[in-house]
């Protein structure tokens, strides 16, 4: 049986990806050391998502493995290297802010290991298929020179644009402030391009916007939607950052991102790159999203708002999905704002109920 590896397999894409290939009777291999306990603190622990993986689907084999360790991460890929089809690579330090705090590590993690994963996909399974989830970020803060018009409760860009329906992959990486985070997905993006023009391998790279859904772990860092709903239900005050709290996000569902992989899989593009989110479909403000949970939940928000924005951080935030629809026109959205709130909602409830709130 062909098998998926996974890295980062207990977050919110890779398991997600687990879930899905799982399902269609792919073997899964998992790599995750849940560094993201170590980012974030325990609510941001994904070792829950493990268990519950391992639970439910007897196809799944779980390694606790750092991917900075290349012995280890090549003792893996040669145990199942005649098997391998595709590789989904999530692991990653995966904030702006945190990346600040300790650049070795992130570059580390980012950069470092992305490079020890595709030196591994070269030696051991060259034929596999390779997605790389980059992010927006690697555009750093350019798209804040963009004209938008304030709202009532966003900012937008006026119709007519270019960049009205979202920002493409057209828009130029160099010459602006990334944030360290950013420079060093940048690094393993890049990387992942490479592998394929000089070494022939099958590699994608999915610049995603936020990526959201009912198994993720969020926090104040990271993880903008469902660590909103989780302040909704334990009753914490949220903060907002700058931008008056009508700064925009587009907002892809795990589902519809994996099942985005699943069509490049089944006829990759390589070296392509994708800006891939919830484009037009799905995005919010902050404001907006605020107002979205008081009508799912039935209660108001203790917010505060503090009059400077994250380093970096973008006013405006909606991708352009025109090229990854244009190459897999059979690939379509299943989930919109309200519903993958909901399910954050319905997912989280117990679990913050279970904790006294």
């Amino acid at each position: 049986m062909p098998v998926v590896l996974v890295t980062g397999s207990s977050g919110l894409i890779g398991s997600e990806t687990v879930s899905f290939f799982a399902e269609k009777g792919f073997d899964l291999v998992g790599i995750d050391n849940n560094m993201r306990q170590a980012f974030f603190g325990e609510e941001g622990s994904v070792a829950w998502n493990q268990k519950r993986l391992q639970k439910k689907y007897k196809n799944y084999r779980h390694y606790s493995v750092d991917i900075r360790n290349e012995k280890k991460i090549d003792q893996i890929f040669k145990k199942y290297a005649a098997d391998i089809a595709l590789i989904v690579h999530s692991a990653a330090q995966p904030a702006h802010d945190w990346a600040a705090r300790d650049p070795l590590v992130d570059f580390g993690i980012n950069a470092s290991g992305t490079l020890i994963l595709l030196e591994a996909l070269r030696k051991f399974c060259p034929k596999g298929v390779f997605i790389f989830i980059s992010t927006n970020k690697v555009y750093g803060d350019r798209p804040n020179s963009l004209p938008f018009i304030e709202l009532e409760k966003r900012y937008e860009l006026p119709e007519g644009h270019q960049y009205y329906k979202g920002i493409d992959e057209s828009m130029s990486i160099d010459n602006c402030l990334h944030s360290l985070f950013g420079a060093s997905k940048i690094a393993a993006d890049v990387m992942a391009q490479e592998y394929s023009r000089y070494f022939g391998l099958k590699t994608g790279i999915f610049r995603t916007g936020c990526v959201t859904g009912p198994m993720h772990s969020g926090t104040e860092l990271h993880g903008f939607l469902a660590y909103l709903v989780k302040s909704y239900l334990t009753g914490r005050k949220y903060s907002i950052y700058g931008y008056k709290g009508k700064q925009v996000r587009d907002n892809i569902h795990s589902y519809d991102l994996v099942n985005a992989f699943y069509h490049f899989f089944k006829a990759p593009r390589p070296a392509e790159i994708y800006n891939i989110g919830g484009g037009r479909f799905a995005n919010t403000s902050v404001l907006e999203a605020i107002e979205l949970c008081e009508k799912i939940s039935g209660r108001k928000l203790d917010y505060e708002y503090i009059d400077k924005n994250r380093i970096g951080d973008h006013i405006w935030w909606v991708s352009d999905i025109s090229k990854f629809k244009a190459h897999y026109p059979q690939w379509q959205y299943k989930f919109g704002i309200e519903d993958t709130v909901k399910q954050i909602y319905t997912a989280q409830k117990p679990a913050c109920r279970q904790a006294g709130s």
